[in-house]
């Protein structure tokens, strides 16, 4: 972890200048400090110039005070020097303000004129004194007759000075303030450069590859950074194409076998939410993509309002993993409809857990077939008790107590033996029939056949039943129905089962219609049973010729296996390629019936000969 210090002097990083700010600002400044130096070191070396040119001037003029002071008073009078010396430095004073006095000495240092006197406001400004011999040249020597002493106060100095300083700052104001936009705009130029190559960056770390950087009028090393960055840029671009390509290839390849799965799958993400779901688990779920998508799993429910899965993803998470991974099962139910769920961990190459898939499977019918199973051996139980109980006591009866029995008791025995052994060996049938007709390569023998003729038999079979019950059967058949190719065994144990079923439902005292004719279509022999019994709800009519199914309310309560009506089904349908049916309304009695088609299938065509033709060969 960071320091105090450390995070303080961060922060100072943060916002403090750049580092090009500091370069500019040291550039700037060593400019500047150069520049101050090298204007006062003119301005020095100018103002002692200056002093040394003005003391010069003052010795200059001293030296011509003093020379034409000797020729004022050359030939004037001891006493008239004085007059001739002032009205000479009366007209040089006037002639030039900068002269502040004028004094003119013997050679004894006795003062003969000092203008000091006349100008004693001007004197008082001498800041520079100067003295100069008073020199008369004869022919053989040069006699000194005194000195004059000139005093200047400075004025053209400080003006030439103030002029010069002036204008030396301006001069140097000028050269910082070109320095100064020399380094800026060449800062700016850099800026500018950098800024572009920082869009240029800010462009490919916000994934727009192929962004290229313009490099025209930049120097040669800015163009040739651009050039490896636009370079680069164009590389990624191609890989992130090449790339993009891949994963939607692998992509499309997974969601493509997702979508092809025969079972649903919901996969979730590790904060389980649902990032894909293929159709199949869609329609299990009974939702719209757009509906699960990004929400929660834990958060579905079902109509009802349930959470179907919040328990099992706690209960999931809540399991440790074994080492294998194994998927997790349970079952779940949504609107009547079973689920059996498997939920897998999701974990990537380097082991880090990314999440789970949930395989959901429709169990709903195997639920109910098992029931139906376990429905069927029950009641096939307890059917083959009845009989059984009843031949067991009626045999014993008789074995040890015949003999004391007339011939009509023993006769009655006999007969609900018999009516027993029936019922027994029906349900045996069913059993193996089941079982036969169920197999894949039973292949039923048929011939061309009168169905009307197996209607009649099965009808005086039941007749002595249905007297018992007070039930008048008829029969309305259409004439000249045309032979149809069937099995009689099967199709003869198949209408036999919808005979009995009406017989079983129908009231005493109540008619029982069975019509044979052909189809509204012309390709069928059409069978239909109509009784007056309780009738089938639209629920019942849809699973009636399912195997092991049984109406059980109120009104259905006879026993049986629950096999007669799926035989019929098997028999006609997959044996004789034709159709079951059934019309019902609740209270108003059922009719159940079957087609046979006239004409066989092509791919059973070959296999038989009419009966009233021999074979080819035959007749050759």
């Amino acid at each position: 972890m960071e320091t105090s210090g450390e995070l303080a002097k961060n922060k100072g990083k943060k916002k403090g200048m750049t580092a090009q700010t500091r370069l500019i600002l040291a550039g700037l400044g060593v400019s500047t400090i150069f520049i101050l130096l090298s204007a006062g070191f003119a301005t020095y070396s100018i103002s002692q110039n200056m002093n040394n040119a003005y003391k010069n001037f003052a010795q200059v003029l001293s030296k011509t005070l003093a020379i034409e002071g000797v020729e004022v008073t050359k030939e004037v009078p001891e006493l008239a020097k004085y007059d001739a010396l002032r009205a000479n430095s009366a007209s040089v004073l006037k002639s030039n303000d900068d002269i502040a006095f004028i004094v003119f000495k013997d050679n004894n240092s006795k003062v003969i004129y000092s203008s000091k006197d006349d100008y004693p406001e001007q004197a008082e400004k001498a800041r520079i004194t100067v003295s100069s011999p008073m020199i008369v040249k004869n022919l053989s020597n040069s006699v000194n007759v005194g000195s004059v002493t000139v005093g200047l106060s400075g004025n053209i100095m400080d003006r030439v000075s103030a002029t010069s300083n002036m204008s030396l700052a301006i001069v140097f104001v000028i050269a910082w303030l070109v320095i100064a936009g020399i380094i800026y705009m060449n800062s700016s130029i850099i800026t500018r450069e950098l800024r572009k190559l920082y869009q240029g960056v800010k462009k490919i770390s916000s994934g727009e590859f192929g962004y290229m950087i313009d490099d025209k009028d930049v120097d040669k090393e800015v163009k040739e950074l651009y050039s490896a960055f636009n370079d680069m840029s164009e590389k990624l671009s191609r890989y992130n194409e090449q790339t993009i390509e891949s994963l939607t290839f692998e992509r499309n390849k997974l969601e493509s076998v997702l979508m092809s799965i025969v079972n649903g799958v919901v996969v979730c993400d590790n904060h389980d939410k649902v990032i894909m779901v293929n159709n199949y688990a869609k329609r299990l779920l009974e939702v719209e993509e757009e509906d699960i998508l990004n929400t929660q799993i834990q958060q579905f429910c079902d109509s009802g309002g349930e959470f179907c899965f919040a328990d099992k993803i706690t209960q999931f998470k809540d399991t440790p993993l074994d080492d294998e991974g194994a998927p997790v099962p349970f079952n779940i139910e949504i609107d009547k409809r079973i689920l059996k769920c498997l939920i897998s961990p999701m974990f990537t190459r380097s082991n880090s857990y990314v999440g789970y898939i949930i395989v959901l499977i429709d169990v709903t019918k195997d639920v109910e077939m098992d029931q139906l199973r376990s429905n069927f051996i029950s009641n096939v139980s307890h059917e083959l008790r009845t009989p059984v109980t009843v031949l067991r006591s009626y045999i014993d009866t008789l074995y040890n107590y015949g003999n004391d029995f007339d011939f009509n008791t023993q006769r009655e025995f006999i007969g609900v033996m018999n009516q027993e052994i029936i019922r027994l060996n029906r349900m045996v049938n069913d059993i193996l029939d089941f079982s036969r007709y169920e197999a894949q390569n039973i292949h039923l023998e048929k011939t061309k056949q009168d169905i009307i003729e197996i209607v009649e038999d099965a009808v005086n079979q039941v007749q002595v039943l249905a007297k018992e019950h007070d039930l008048t059967i008829s029969i309305m058949k259409e004439p000249d129905l045309p032979q149809v190719y069937l099995n009689v065994d099967s199709i003869s144990r198949a209408f036999m089962n919808i005979l009995s079923n009406a017989i079983k439902y129908s009231p005493d005292g109540k008619r029982i219609k069975i019509r044979v004719e052909r189809s509204r279509d012309g390709e069928y022999v059409e069978v239909s049973v109509e009784d007056q019994g309780p009738g089938l709800s639209e629920k019942d009519q849809k699973k009636v010729f399912d195997r092991f199914y049984r109406c059980e309310n109120a009104t259905h309560t006879v026993k049986g296996t629950g096999l007669g009506l799926h035989l019929v089904k098997v028999t006609v349908e997959k044996h004789h390629h034709g159709q079951v049916f059934v019309n019902s309304k609740e209270g108003e009695g059922s009719t159940f019936g079957f087609r046979i088609p006239i004409n066989l299938p092509p791919e059973e065509e070959e296999e038989y000969i009419p009966q009233n033709r021999l074979p080819a060969e035959s007749e050759a």
